[in-house]
């Protein structure tokens, strides 16, 4: 057998125990899987597969996985590291059929992929389907014929809403069917709409099991969800539907999107600890974090719980542990974004397959497309924010480019260089471009001034008069903490008495109840309500200050104003971001009186503005490369200095100079939209690097000569005498990274380093996966899995079977509370499967 067929084969087998599959039988259970089982293909076997029918033969099946009775279940078929697993594809069908099994499980050990011959195409996962999941695949057996001829017209909605809106009079009269309509708060599918889930039955009809749906920000995605529902759960191909999400703000919107859409056809529920009711209902809302807690997913579901799963912001949804969930279940999986992720865009997958399995695995595994079975980078349905601005269901914004006389030198090629003196007394450059501001360069007057120039430009109310409810976007949650600040000084000065430190008010991670201030912003009660004007309902609060909050899939259709007070280098984060302000709204809406609204009339959102202080859209629109990563700039600058300060010895600098604003524009998108709106689904994802020896190798795959490169061409050299330390201490994670994470970080075949914790989490997920200790057990093991990784004295303790030592360690009350299988089990897990190195400080 060939070293990389061997070396599958081992990692197969692992995988498999790991998923409760067994080798061996057990005084409990028998063993389920069979070896090289022999199998005859016969004639009528190969006719029925279009083959020649005199032709017979043998064959042996990789793996054999038995169900609980002992018959056949699933053909495993393995091939070497470096052979793409599809290229079994059609061998494992005829294993399959000859066996009667309806599974197959393609994999080469680091890249596996799930086969339900009855239903679609063979899709990938990241772990082996445990027997218990593919069980629950057993029992599903959707009527797609149903699916596919239900009509879905434009009041699809509307008869759940209200099925008898016909016979109604006053829809019946032309003039009142307006007011009837926004009255019952009656929602008709649009034309795209419409076609959106006319796309599902399509796929469908052509066996995909799989969909992905981009649509831009404000679109209707929720609205279209409803009705996809509404089409699985009464066609019988659902009994019950999971909508998952990432944030408790969006739980709380679908929530009540559902069981306003839905109301009198289908019970919705937001699953919560008691977590009785889901059973009674037939569409459950959640966010994914509540599923992963304690593994809850695997411990309180089946996998047959849910046959439809739909997953908000997909492209966030496939990533990490969140993907377990997504996988856990089985039936039908559609992913919502507006920003997927194609991260095989101009990728020869063969030649990566055979240089670098591995990252070729991180890349199937992330790409939006090839999750939801569009392998071919279209999705089942697309509607963009052009489409929605030409059609008049979306704004696009006006651009406020504003710059002032620091943030003009930050953003230019010299950057912002001052004259400090060493430790030695010696005069030195020191130069900051953007990415350093409000990370290692400071400046009080910059952040008041930009703080003033959005206050006095800022789109107005249209109802009230007063400045129009805005999101801020900041550095960090200290900038976040001084913006907040800052704002509601101004605000006392400008509008004495109307605010109490509430006109800006701080929404991150750190503050306790953010996520709540998220949701009462949108339902216009943060703070209160009606401060200019009693008979309008919108939030007192008029700017939330934020950093990672409040971008992809919140919404809040009355926003006027987004502020963008940092830097965004990623094409993703600005769509998302951007993306905040393109719906539209009826402002008249809110108001309380009757009377006044006949009055006023419609005050329609036409526009937004986005406060641009780090030129960020002339970034995209001009100097973003779409078809290459950009370098991080150099930290190179001019002769000139900005005065003898000296520079404190942590590397910060905290400018007193004054500041203003140097330059102005605005500037209104029009229905060409900007570039980022025009090119994003063009976008490439190829890395390169400016050294060509280093490129050559990355192409190549050849990760040992580059990393020899590197250390024999790159490190300890005079010119910038780049050391692995210096290295690993710039990029300030709390772990050993090593230099191969680094060239993966640089080329983009990771998003960022992981934590020491998050590792953790990982290795911990995995024991928890083979173990699954009760659930009464589960902090403890977790505390004292951790702590044997990390604690040399804790691990030594337990190791030794100094037990006695237990009561003067923090671990030993939780070691103390396990279960006599979990103390042993942990400890030799860790042993056999574990690498501590990865988790040296």
């Amino acid at each position: 057998m060939a070293e990389k067929e061997a070396r599958a084969r081992i990692k197969i087998n692992k995988l498999l125990e790991e998923s409760g599959w067994r080798f061996f039988d057990t005084p409990e259970k028998k063993a389920n899987i069979l070896l090289e089982n022999n199998v005859k293909l016969t004639a009528s076997l190969l006719n029925n597969l279009g083959e020649d029918f005199e032709k017979t033969g043998n064959g042996f099946i990789d793996f054999l996985l038995l169900d609980a009775q002992g018959f056949p279940f699933i053909v495993l078929e393995a091939k070497a590291e470096d052979k793409n697993p599809l290229f079994g594809k059609e061998q494992a069908r005829k294993y399959a059929i000859s066996q009667n099994c309806r599974f197959v499980i393609l994999s080469n050990g680091n890249i596996h992929y799930f086969w339900d011959l009855e239903r679609g195409n063979p899709h990938i996962i990241s772990c082996f389907p445990s027997p218990e999941t593919v069980k629950g695949y057993s029992s599903f057996k959707p009527d797609r014929k149903n699916l596919v001829c239900d009509t879905v017209a434009d009041d699809y909605i509307v008869l759940t809403q209200n099925p008898d809106y016909k016979n109604d009079p006053s829809f019946q009269n032309e003039l009142s069917r307006q007011a009837f309509i926004e009255t019952n708060k009656l929602r008709f599918l649009r034309k795209y709409q419409i076609q959106a889930v006319q796309s599902i039955q399509k796929a469908v009809s052509e066996g995909h099991d799989r969909f992905l749906f981009e649509m831009a920000t404000g679109t209707g995605k929720t609205l279209v969800s409803a009705a996809i529902i509404k089409l699985f759960l009464r066609t019988g191909n659902a009994r019950r539907v999971l909508f998952l999400v990432d944030r408790l703000e969006l739980e709380d919107q679908a929530n009540k999107a559902f069981i306003a859409y839905l109301r009198n056809d289908y019970k919705t529920v937001i699953y919560k600890e008691s977590r009785d009711d889901w059973r009674k209902a037939e569409i459950v809302v959640s966010t994914v974090q509540t599923f992963l807690a304690k593994n809850r997913y695997k411990r309180l579901f089946s996998p047959d719980d849910f046959d439809l799963v739909i997953s908000d912001e997909a492209h966030r949804s496939i990533g990490g542990n969140s993907r377990a969930v997504f996988e856990y279940f089985i039936g039908y999986k559609l992913g919502l974004t507006a920003t997927p992720k194609d991260y095989l865009k101009h990728i020869d997958i063969s030649d990566l397959g055979e240089n670098d399995p591995r990252e070729l695995e991180r890349r199937l595994l992330l790409d939006s497309y090839k999750t939801f079975g569009c392998e071919n980078g279209e999705p089942t349905f697309r509607y963009s924010l052009l489409d929605g601005v030409k059609e008049g269901f979306l704004v696009n914004p006006i651009v406020v480019d504003a710059r002032t006389e620091i943030t003009t030198q930050l953003l230019s090629e010299q950057g912002y260089s001052i004259t400090a003196k060493n430790e030695d007394g010696e005069e030195v450059e020191e130069v900051y471009i953007q990415r350093d501001f409000e990370k290692k360069f400071f400046s009080e007057n910059t952040n008041r001034v930009l703080s003033r120039a959005f206050l006095e430009n800022a789109l107005r109310d249209p109802i009230s008069g007063e400045i129009g409810k805005t999101i801020i976007f900041c550095v960090s949650q200290n900038h976040a903490a001084k913006i907040t600040q800052i704002l509601n000084e101004y605000a006392h000065q400008m509008f004495p008495e109307k605010y109490h430190s509430d006109f800006a008010i701080q929404v991150t991670s750190r503050i306790s109840d953010s996520q709540q201030f998220t949701i009462n912003f949108t339902n216009n009660r943060l703070s209160g309500t009606g401060n200019f004007n009693p008979l309008y309902k919108t939030s007192k609060t008029r700017s939330c200050v934020t950093v990672g909050m409040m971008t992809t899939g919140y919404d809040c259709p009355d926003i006027l104003n987004l502020c963008l007070m940092r830097p965004i280098f990623s094409p993703t984060d600005f769509i998302q971001i951007k993306g905040r302000g393109t719906r539209k709204h009826n402002f008249t809406e809110e108001l309380i009186d009757p009377q006044m609204k006949d009055q006023v009339g419609e005050k329609q959102k036409e526009q937004f503005k986005i406060f641009d202080f780090f030129a960020n859209c002339e970034y995209f629109e001009e100097k973003f490369n779409y078809d290459e990563v950009l370098n991080l700039p150099k930290n190179s600058g001019d002769e000139s200095g900005q005065g003898g300060e000296t520079r404190p010895p942590n590397g910060e600098y905290h400018s007193i100079r004054e500041d203003s604003i140097s330059y102005s524009v605005e500037n209104k998108i029009g229905l060409d939209g900007m570039k980022i709106d025009r090119m994003y689904f063009e976008k490439f994802e190829q890395k390169i690097i400016e050294h060509p020896a280093l490129k050559e190798q990355v192409e190549a795959g050849k990760w040992e000569e580059l990393l020899d490169y590197i250390e024999k061409h790159i490190l300890d050299k005079p010119e910038e005498y780049f050391t692995l330390e210096k290295l690993r201490a710039s990029v300030h994670t709390d772990r050993r990274i090593s230099m191969r994470e680094m060239v993966e970080k640089i080329f983009g075949l990771i998003p960022y380093f992981k934590s020491k914790n998050e590792l953790l989490d990982e290795e911990f997920d995995k024991f928890d996966s083979r173990y699954l200790p009760k659930e009464e057990y589960f902090s403890y093991a977790k505390t004292v899995f951790k702590a044997y990784i990390l604690d040399a004295e804790f691990r030594d303790i337990i190791d030794q079977g100094k037990f006695a030592y237990l009561n003067v360690t923090p671990y030993g009350e939780a070691f103390k509370k396990l279960s006599p299988e979990l103390r042993k089990a942990i400890p030799e897990y860790i042993k056999d499967f574990v690498s501590l190195n990865k988790f040296v400080a």
